[in-house]
């Protein structure tokens, strides 16, 4: 559903914004890269069922020959305890990608994290349904939070 008017995020807390992707490196590999391709909706799927996992929300960016998917967490540490519990979905995942990833190279994987401290995101939707960090918590009226980004930032 289309927000009229220019709206902004009504996330206050401490974030970390985090970039994963893949790329199919070759194409006729399929039995290389579709197990990769595979792993991350039963992640998410445990991650969304677990209000208490950290995740905030995400969204998926499908490309010609690569994915990428920005989330949002609550605190590296959140994103960090899932990464390494042996008794979740990624771990394995993990481990198994490696394993076969050095057979060869038909698909690569990637990641970026970034910590953002309370009060430095600036966001603004303007005609738009509910994205990015306005998914997390909800937006409101620009006016609410100050005219430009150089306002909202100084907040």
């Amino acid at each position: 559903m289309m927000i009229e008017g220019r709206q902004t995020a009504a996330y206050d807390g401490d974030l970390v914004v985090f970039l994963i992707g893949m790329r199919v490196n070759k194409l006729r590999a399929l039995r290389r890269w579709l197990p990769v391709a595979r792993a991350m909706g039963p992640m998410l799927r445990e991650l969304s069922a677990d209000p208490d996992s950290g995740l905030l929300g995400f969204r998926t960016f499908p490309g010609l020959r690569s994915v990428t998917m920005v989330q949002y967490w609550e605190s590296a540490e959140k994103l960090q305890a899932f990464a390494n519990d042996a008794q979740r979905t990624h771990r394995p995942a993990w481990v198994e990608f490696y394993k076969q990833s050095y057979q060869g190279s038909a698909v690569g994987i990637w990641h970026e994290t970034f910590v953002v401290p309370a009060g430095h995101t600036e966001t603004i939707y303007g005609n738009m349904p509910l994205l990015g960090l306005g998914t997390v918590a909800g937006v409101v009226p620009v006016s609410r939070r100050g005219a430009t980004a150089a306002e909202r930032l100084a907040r």
